[in-house]
């Protein structure tokens, strides 16, 4: 028999089964540290991105929030392990208040749910609370939790509370959002009219005015934004706020006055665990207060300067949104089947009755929150003014040297954005009824567009803007009408399309082949290369939606990974190539005889039988096969004609090329940037539209230099497709392909 287990006396032997503990507290520390970096990134995202309202990126409400809460609940959900120390007790008040803070973190994040998911993330919250709440209270009446008490009791109301405010502001995010999703569609239809040229213009200035009224819409229907400001989001803070404070003033009273406390002597089953756990869930509470307490503040500052020539009546008017669904729910007829009129009748009326408790619940709860949001804005009013009445003989030097850099950096602001003074950004402010007042300060407050321009700025892709430098933009981008060459035999019967990136790393493929190159030089055109790839995929992405050949961009990717990480194409090391001596024309023949040999051995495959009629389903190395194959032979047919003897002129050449297909996709930028501005759903719009904006000042250079170009005109739908491009270059200056022989014939001389 082993150590554990009955005897043959029938007694069990359990003194092993505590051992366990100490480790169950590591797993409890480990998933509060989890709870704490989630809040901590959240807040530290609120620097980078300038939303100070604290929305929930990487904590919000969901099954993995909830299974880190259930764990990290381990001690006040332990009702019988014998916990006689301070920091024993300590840490069950700790691990209850880190669940109020959590909660009031939560609250922007039910913006973002839908009806379902809404419901289903509430019950499991709810069953937890008072899973925590039963437990802590058996706890307190057996003498497991003898010290206290009266914290506990004000932490757990105060749950109790937060679960409420929580599960009736849920109800009111399905009609928000319906409200709100309208007005963005009427308001971006409206912007639209009013910059209808905005997908084919390079006008920077212009592109920023759009790109103000498109964030402000965006940014002040954002879901988070609109729950993070709401008067039960600030309530929710307030809650948060004091149960730091509990903890807090309980915690220095244990350590300053531990004479007026009695605690029991003994261990507990967890051992040191329970330090390590006090320590961890202490700071998440601290950390975790940080997000709701700067939510009240700033609905008090957005509220104190709102309250001007506001009546009290006003401010304590309950708005429709927050019981409209359930009026629409008494309104709406019963869906269950039951037979008898007396107990429909029955069933009707009780569902109307508890939807009036819920309304009068909901109006309750607005008016205290609208309440505490008062109180709190003239409190802090009176501290202010006393503040002010101190401080402003001491303070004012230093009051005038603060407002004049104030003054400074909003001129330079303003010098960068001097044609958006004419603009009314008021009408683009999405607001809810109440809210009317707080229009201009939303305004004032939400525009960050200057912010990601400047930040775009930073991050400019110099060694791109110096490879287009080479372009021959003012010529029409004549490279794009060079790269391949019609009199290229073909392969197959039909060609499969090009995409933007697949021939400009073909032709960097070739330009790493040369010899006697440079290194520095090189370097600087990879890089330019790379810079300029990021903007063709993101272009790529938007334009070619429906992934019609999402295979040749499988093609372009996968051929530039292999150059970037191994100087390759496929299985040739472009590198060796340039060092085992061979002529510049010798290379690009062996890089051409090596793309058409993979491609007929594919076509003498038994795989080309199912795919050979439409080349966007041959495989991705084929694919890139075929592109070396015709942009080598096209190099090389008119190799003796321009003097390519000579590396350095070839790879000027091959260069000039590559920058034109870059420059001429960077052309679309001005369309990419506008399908950014409109996103059907109103969860990605802020999203969208500060990506627009950082993409806007990163190629602010580039869009300038192709304005003074004179390319403004152009359609967009034209220069959507590098083959469009191809085949206008090529009208502009027809090659002379021999009459007596034609495309098919072409085809068959190969086959």
């Amino acid at each position: 028999m082993g150590m554990s287990g009955c005897n043959l006396q029938g007694s069990l032997n359990d003194s092993k089964f505590s051992e366990p503990l100490p480790w169950i507290g590591i797993y409890v520390a480990a998933a509060s540290l989890a709870c704490l970096i989630g809040m901590a990134a959240d807040a530290l995202c609120v620097l980078r991105c300038r939303q100070f309202w604290f929305p929930c990126r990487y904590f919000s409400l969901n099954a993995t929030s909830l299974a880190l809460i259930a764990i990290a609940m381990k001690l006040p959900v332990d009702l019988n392990t014998s916990m006689p120390r301070r920091q024993d007790q300590l840490s069950k008040l700790s691990s209850t208040v880190l669940v109020c803070t959590i909660m009031g973190n939560f609250m922007p994040s039910l913006g973002t749910m839908e009806n379902i998911e809404i419901w289903m993330n509430m019950l499991a919250l709810g069953i937890l609370i008072f899973t925590i709440i039963v437990n802590v209270c058996i706890q307190m009446g057996t003498g497991v939790i003898y010290i206290f008490q009266l914290e506990h009791a004000v932490i757990m109301f105060f749950m109790l509370v937060q679960l409420v405010i929580l599960a009736f502001s849920a109800l009111t995010v399905p009609t928000t959002r319906q409200y709100l999703q309208k007005k963005y569609r009427y308001k971006h239809q409206l912007a639209m009219k009013e910059s209808p040229d905005m997908a084919g213009s390079f006008e920077v200035k212009k592109m920023k005015e759009d790109l103000k009224k498109y964030w402000t819409m965006a940014y002040t229907c954002s879901p988070q934004y609109v729950m993070a400001r709401s008067v039960t989001c600030t309530a929710s803070g307030v809650l948060c706020l004091l149960c730091a404070l509990i903890l807090t003033e309980t915690m220095l009273r244990s350590y300053m006055m531990a004479g007026s406390l009695r605690f029991c002597n003994g261990k507990s089953d967890y051992k040191w665990s329970t330090t390590l756990i006090l320590i961890i869930q202490s700071i998440a509470v601290g950390v975790g207060t940080i997000a709701p307490a700067c939510r009240w503040f700033n609905a008090i500052i957005l509220g104190h300067t709102a309250r001007a020539n506001r009546s009290y009546k006003m401010e304590f008017k309950v708005e429709n949104f927050w019981v409209q669904r359930m009026v629409q729910w008494k309104e709406c007829p019963t869906a269950l089947f039951i037979c008898g009129r007396q107990f429909r009748k029955f069933f009707h009326d009780t569902k109307n009755l508890c939807l009036d408790f819920c309304i009068g619940t909901q109006t309750v709860i607005v008016l205290v929150s609208k309440s505490v949001q008062l109180t709190s804005i003239l409190f802090v009013s009176l501290v202010s003014m006393f503040l002010s009445c101190c401080c402003c003989c001491c303070c004012k030097g230093l009051s005038e040297k603060i407002q004049c850099n104030i003054s400074a950096s909003k001129n330079e602001s303003e010098l960068d954005s001097q044609p958006s003074k004419k603009l009314n950004m008021s009408r683009f402010v999405l607001h809810l009824e109440g809210e009317e007042k707080l229009v201009e300060l939303i305004m004032n407050s939400c525009d960050a567009t200057y912010h990601w321009i400047r930040r775009g700025n930073k991050k400019q892709p110099h060694y791109l803007i110096k490879l287009l430098e080479k372009s021959t933009a003012s010529q029409g981008f004549k490279g794009v009408g060079e790269f391949d060459n019609d009199q290229v035999p073909s392969l197959h019967s039909e060609e499969p399309p090009n995409c933007w990136a697949l021939p400009v790393v073909t032709l960097t493929s070739i330009i790493l082949a040369l010899p006697n190159m440079d290194h520095d030089v090189i370097n600087g055109f990879v890089r330019g290369v790379s810079e300029g790839l990021r903007y063709v995929r993101l272009i790529e992405d938007n334009l070619d939606a429906n992934g019609g050949c999402i295979n040749i961009r499988k093609a372009a990717d996968i051929v530039w990974l292999r150059i970037d990480l191994y100087n390759q194409w496929q299985d040739e090391k472009l590198h060796k190539m340039a060092l085992e001596g061979q002529s510049p024309k010798e290379i690009i023949e062996r890089l051409a005889d090596a793309g058409k040999n993979r491609v007929m051995e594919f076509k003498n495959s038994s795989r080309y039988v199912c795919v050979k009629e439409n080349p966007l389903e041959w495989p991705i190395k084929v694919i890139a096969a075929n592109s070396m194959y015709r942009l080598s032979q096209a190099i090389l047919q008119d190799y003796d004609r321009c003097g390519y003897q000579m590396v350095e002129r070839l790879f000027e050449r091959l260069s000039v090329m590559t920058s034109d297909i870059l420059g001429a996709c960077l052309t679309n930028l001005p369309r990419v940037i506008s399908m950014k501005c409109y996103s059907p759903a109103i969860e990605e719009g802020e999203r969208n539209i500060r990506e627009a904006t950082c993409l806007l000042g990163e190629t602010e250079e580039i869009l300038k230099t192709l304005e003074q170009q004179g390319l403004s005109g152009m359609d967009p739908d034209q220069i959507a497709s590098i083959d469009n491009w191809h085949f206008f270059n090529k009208k502009k200056n027809p090659s002379s392909i021999p009459s007596s022989l034609s495309n098919n014939e072409l085809y068959l001389s190969i086959e």
